[in-house]
């Protein structure tokens, strides 16, 4: 049987460019699926970023170039490639798009994005393939899901290709003014109800509607989505579609993250070995100036700081959690408010917080291997990468039953489960917990047999592809 071409499509992708969880998905899944099966292929196709050039100029290898019409614009579009743990890279080349400090945050988004999610289409020619399946993710390339229905199923081109749109977090939609259809995507009134909603030009919607399926990262996830609660408004929509949206958990690279061979850790250490975590942590202790003490528990914080991921109830409850013998390492970036506040809390407990304003993985791996536990209380958790990671590294996850965490972390019972659990969205609930925590670590046994216990959990990403791949199998049944 011929090979089947899976395209992912994705605005960032770990060992390329990273801010958050999708960056992991779309280094990872690809190569797991890749892994399993020799009937599919995966390749990813991305923006060319100015870091990506830095950091791999002399391996991009450029494969051609067109031009891409969006709306009354006629754009170059250049396209490179280049190979790396065997999974075929794809980027999409404009400088005047792309070649930025940043890759989110610009007044030109929208138009960038469009751009991006047009030249899809007009790359397979250079590429030298025309995928069975597009795999896209998240608002910045909904609009391959859109174009692909309205644009050119539509006018009888690429007919034959299947759509699948995974949704990384709803909160995120892709909401432009009702100009955006006409003056920068270019689809004019006659399909304007498909990515209309409330007035505004919504992807996400658009692409849920267009998708021959959809999926979230979490089954959780995909139930909640359909609630006012957590759907941002979109309720309404993911009630009507329900039937083609499945959730899937997401995984970790298992190579990526690894104490045993991390070189980010003063001492690598496996399940057999946790005893040696306790060196990567006074060691950790001396870096971040603070007080040496190994039985005293290290609970970290590593997150984007926002509202979501639950920091108003970490701040709320600060001085409650400061009067239990602990010490807290926080580290993320995001809005300003948060910033600050853990900053001032570092500045009121020297010796006992370090803040640390930045997004870096390799420090997120040391902070993973020395610290005792890691908070996650978060508000909506669509499915959370740092619970499954901690427990990699044998940190206890202290967490909100919601979203991804519900279904990866049960609740830690004398032996049972594999973390500590609280429902509600309260800052008491969320001290209790850390409390509950705490109890166990000061009984030594107990809280070792469950740190090697979370470490031979299998997070990897090996039932998450297998499930990936029977839905590709389904859509290329369908056809």
């Amino acid at each position: 049987m011929k090979q089947k071409q899976v395209l992912f499509v994705v605005a960032e992708c770990q060992k390329f460019v990273q801010t958050g969880g999708l960056a992991d998905v779309a280094g990872s899944l690809p190569k797991a699926v890749n892994g399993i099966s020799r009937a599919y292929k995966v390749r990813v196709i991305m923006p060319l970023y100015r870091t990506i050039i830095k950091k791999y100029e002399k391996k991009l290898k450029f494969l051609g170039s067109t031009t891409v019409s969006l709306a009354w614009r006629h754009l170059y579009c250049g396209v490179y490639t280049m190979k790396l743990d065997k999974i075929d890279y794809y980027f999409i080349d404009n400088k005047y798009y792309f070649d930025r400090d940043e890759i989110y945050g610009h007044y030109d988004d929208g138009e960038r994005f469009a751009f991006f999610s047009k030249s899809i289409f007009d790359s397979f020619s250079i590429i030298g393939f025309i995928p069975d399946i597009i795999h896209t993710h998240d608002w910045h390339s909904a609009l391959v899901n859109i174009y692909l229905d309205i644009l050119y199923k539509k006018n009888g081109r690429f007919a034959e290709i299947k759509s699948l749109f995974t949704i990384h977090n709803i909160q995120y939609q892709g909401i432009f003014d009702l100009s955006f259809s006409d003056d920068i995507i270019g689809i004019d009134s006659t399909y304007c109800e498909i990515i209309e909603y409330n007035g505004l030009i919504n992807l996400i919607k658009g692409a849920i509607v267009c998708s021959d399926l959809v999926t979230t990262v979490s089954p959780r996830y995909a139930r909640e989505i359909t609630t006012a609660y957590y759907a941002h408004g979109l309720e309404n929509i993911t009630r009507i579609y329900n039937k083609k949206i499945v959730g899937i958990t997401n995984g970790i690279d298992i190579e990526f993250y690894n104490p045993a061979t991390d070189e980010n850790l003063a001492v690598n250490y496996t399940d057999e070995t946790i005893e040696h975590k306790q060196q990567n942590k006074a060691a950790l202790q001396a870096s971040f100036n603070l007080n040496p003490n190994l039985d005293i528990p290290l609970i970290c914080i590593i997150s984007r700081l926002v509202a979501h991921k639950g920091l108003d109830l970490v701040v709320d409850q600060f001085e409650e959690i400061m009067k239990e013998k602990v010490q807290i390492v926080i580290l993320g970036k995001g809005d300003s408010y948060y910033q600050d506040k853990f900053q001032e809390f570092m500045r009121r407990y020297p010796g006992r917080v370090c803040t640390l304003i930045a997004f870096d993985i390799n420090l997120s791996k040391k902070i993973y291997g020395s610290c005792d536990f890691l908070l996650m209380p978060s508000k909506a958790e669509p499915c959370g990468l740092s619970q499954m990671i901690a427990s990699r590294y044998g940190t206890v996850p202290i967490v909100r039953a919601v979203g991804g965490l519900y279904d990866t972390v049960k609740p830690y019972n004398d032996g049972e489960g594999g973390g500590f659990v609280f429902k509600e969205y309260s800052g008491s609930e969320m001290t209790s917990a850390i409390k509950e925590a705490i109890n166990l670590y000061n009984n030594k046994d107990k809280y070792q047999e469950l740190m090697k216990k979370i470490m031979r959990t299998d997070f990897s990403w090996n039932v998450s592809a297998k499930s990936y791949l029977q839905l590709y199998k389904e859509l290329i049944k369908n056809k």
